[in-house]
């Protein structure tokens, strides 16, 4: 197998990395291992492998995060793809946001492989390529180097979420644009109702199976300390039905969604298995026989600091009382 040959990219990976080295140390998250980064990259090799092109749950996230661009009337010359729905990004994105440089990077080589072979069928959109293989968590790029960061289903797999997106931000020049979609906490609770009922039952007690993720209400504030200005948060919720939860987990092994608890069991009980899905199609199951997955989707925007854009007045700068707002207007009854 051959190494993928795209333009190398010297001029970001010289000094400046975007790396954890380089963040203020007030800002820095701590440095707990939830996920097996290395797991991940396995279980991404082989969603690789899976991967269905005509997903249509990938598909509509990578849709409705590009269509944030044409919301924007500036253009983005250069743009970083974070590794997620990196394929699916790719395809959303011909035409739009006046993109004309494209870096697409994932921690792992045969993702990063198979977007490369599929490059060739996008050849007439004149947007010049770049790929490389590289760590959400340890940027490999330079500082302010390009006016956009994209990363679809796929930072919430990071150990360290707000150290990644700080990075993020840092690799944006002045007024770039950071656009994330990242699976949020209600995400498949079906299935992690029919565990804990199953786990107690078979086990007596509970492992866990499915990673924690982040909440709505986190999303703002996750923003807001990685130093983004104008943050902009926005939920979707998605439901799709399965003939059975051997489907959802096929489906779930494509996307290179699995379980990479770093404390997780490394095997599951054939009959804790049998009981998990018995209780979730007992509970859950349609008339029809199929089964509902709930795939809840946090979509954030945010901005790196520029002199132009709008900011709020300092305190105590009005000219205009709120009293005298309520004497003109108060009176008036509609």
């Amino acid at each position: 197998m051959n190494r993928p040959n795209g333009i190398l990219l010297r001029s970001f990976l010289r000094r400046s990395f975007c790396s954890a080295e380089n963040i203020d140390g007030n800002l820095q998250s701590s440095k707990v291992q939830i996920f097996d980064r290395q797991l991940k990259r396995k279980q991404r090799d082989r969603a690789a492998w899976l991967m269905n092109q005509k997903d249509s749950l990938v598909n509509t996230v990578a849709d409705n995060l590009i269509d944030r661009l044409e919301d924007v009337k500036k253009t983005f010359p250069s743009a970083l793809c974070l590794g997620g729905s990196l394929e699916a990004i790719r395809r959303s994105i011909r035409g739009r946001g006046g993109i004309e440089k494209l870096i697409m990077m994932d921690s792992s080589y045969d993702m990063v492989k198979l977007c490369k072979d599929a490059e060739k069928d996008l050849s007439s959109d004149n947007i010049e390529t770049s790929f490389m293989v590289g760590d959400e968590e340890f940027l490999p790029v330079k500082e302010s180097s390009v006016d956009l960061v994209i990363s679809c289903l796929g930072l919430h797999w990071t150990n360290d979420l707000p150290g990644a997106m700080i990075q993020s931000r840092l690799a944006l020049k002045p007024d770039g644009l950071f656009l994330a979609a990242i699976f949020g906490g209600e995400t498949l609770k079906e299935l992690r109702i029919a565990c804990t009922i199953a786990y107690m039952e078979r086990e007596g007690g509970v492992s866990p199976r499915i990673s924690p993720l982040a909440q709505v209400r986190d999303a703002g504030n996750l923003l807001t300390r990685a130093g983004f200005t104008l943050p902009g948060v926005d939920v979707d919720e998605y439901q799709v039905r399965y003939n059975s939860a051997l489907e959802l987990i096929e489906h779930l092994r494509a996307m290179g969604e699995t379980n990479a608890l770093v404390n997780r069991v490394e095997f599951l009980k054939k009959d804790t298995a049998l009981a998990t899905a018995a209780v979730y199609e007992s509970m859950f199951a349609a008339e029809d026989g199929t089964i509902p997955a709930t795939f809840q989707v946090i979509y954030m925007t945010g901005w790196r600091e520029h002199e132009s854009q709008q900011k709020a007045k300092r305190r105590g700068s009005a000219t205009v009382s709120f009293k005298d707002i309520q004497k003109e207007f108060g009176g008036q009854t509609s």
